[in-house]
């Protein structure tokens, strides 16, 4: 096998992880006129802005239309319920843990030369009022992302009606329409697999740009986020999953033992999706879970349950306003609530997809990556995203777990004697 086969099989994050260390080492060398690589940098920013409002608006609706309106019934309303819900803890636990540790304090990317937009945060009515779009083709060339996932559920809602309709026109224009919108869905899966073929180019040039500017000193404010990010996820797991657990009358160590084949397989692979038949095989045979639950709430939880994403993003979205030198407020952190959890939901189950997510948080509460510092920020998390991905996967998985596990015992769905 040549080079260049070799080059193209080898994960494409692990690439970013050494761009990220090898322009640490070249900005430190090389000093400010490294900046003349910066425009690479540029083109992966523009790149990722290009990307965002089509595979939200896409992907969602495809989902959306996926699960039909007839078949949800009592197990669909209980399963997603727990997962939005256990979503929000995670964004909470994470936004706890990001006032506790301030990542990104000493970053002092604000004094480099940009200015950083004001945000002026709306009132709570306005901001339930504003995610209703008026227009929604402003919505999406405005990118305003939470009328844009708002009105992408809603029509992928309708279209799950339309096809499954009893009238066979309604029917054929439901099935033909979503047809269309699951090829522009996986059209822009193809185009962000090569923006990340691409990526390590653009951190190389964007986190030596940083190193140089700021000096490796940010190499420190890093390291806190991965803390925050992992106590976050430890404590979300034995408090969160421990608690429902045991409400239901299971022992979250022997939930753990059973289910670490599949936290250690999305741990290594970061996916969620391919982890997904080691998942179901742990949910059928250690933990007797029959197949009419384990079939709908896995695969399902694998593309909108993402508890360690929805985290992840609260604590890189601190780490970013830190970086910058703007404090956020409480209405702040409720958009960071409301749009990690929508931004779960549309989070792709694959290596990360939650880097892409990322972009949507950060323009819902005015952090665009318009603003040349923000994208710098925005780089830095990117080059140690490698390691923020397996801890959240794994943490993806395990709640995938949990919710099965107690909607099957909650309709009688579970071999009790795998738990003697």
């Amino acid at each position: 096998m040549g080079f260049w086969e070799s080059y193209k099989r080898f994960p494409v994050i692990y690439k970013v992880a050494i761009a990220f260390v090898l322009g640490i080492v070249a900005g430190v060398i090389v000093g400010p006129p490294i900046a003349v690589i910066k425009p690479l940098g540029d083109v992966l920013i523009r790149l990722l802005k290009m990307i965002v409002v089509p595979i939200v608006l896409f992907s969602l609706v495809v989902g959306s239309a996926s699960i039909s309106p007839l078949k949800l019934g009592k197990v669909g309303v209980k399963i997603i319920v727990y997962y939005i819900v256990t979503s929000a803890i995670a964004v909470l636990i994470g936004i706890a843990m990001g006032l506790l540790f301030q990542p990104g304090v000493g970053v002092h990317l604000a004094g480099t030369g940009y200015s950083v937009k004001t945000v002026t945060p709306p009132s709570p009515i306005d901001v339930l009022l504003n995610i209703i779009p008026t227009n929604p083709w402003a919505a999406l060339v405005n990118g305003n992302v939470l009328q844009i996932i708002f009105f992408a559920i809603v029509l992928g809602i309708a279209l799950a009606y339309l096809k499954d309709s009893k009238d066979e026109r309604l029917r054929n224009l439901g099935s033909t329409v979503l047809n269309v919108f699951d090829g522009l869905a996986e059209a822009i899966y193809k185009i962000v697999r090569g923006i990340l073929e691409y990526m390590p180019y653009g951190v190389f040039a964007l986190i030596g740009y940083a190193v140089a500017i700021t000096g490796p000193g940010v190499l420190g404010p890093l390291g806190v986020a991965v803390v925050a990010l992992y106590l976050g996820l430890f404590i979300h797991i034995f408090a969160t999953y421990g608690s429902i657990l045991a409400v239901f009358r299971f022992n979250i160590i022997k939930f753990l033992a059973k289910a670490k084949d599949a936290m250690l397989t999305a741990f290594v692979t970061r996916s969620s999706s391919g982890t997904l038949p080691i998942t179901m095989s742990v949910a059928e045979e250690k933990m007797g879970i029959k197949k009419s639950i384990y079939a709908f709430t896995l695969p399902l939880g694998a593309t909108i349950n993402m508890d360690g994403t929805a985290m992840y993003q609260a604590i890189a979205t601190m780490f970013i306003a830190n970086a910058l030198g703007i404090h956020l407020t409480v209405v702040h952190y409720g958009m960071i609530v409301l749009t990690a959890v929508l931004a779960s939901i549309g989070t792709a189950g694959v290596p990360g997809a939650g880097l892409i997510m990322l972009a949507l948080v950060l323009q819902a509460v005015g952090l665009p990556l318009t603003e040349p510092n923000v994208a710098l920020a925005y780089s830095l998390i990117a080059g140690i995203d490698v390691i923020l991905d397996m801890g959240r996967t794994m943490v993806n998985v395990t709640g995938d777990l949990t919710g099965t596990l107690i909607v099957a015992k909650t309709e009688n769905e579970t071999d009790l004697s795998k738990w003697k």
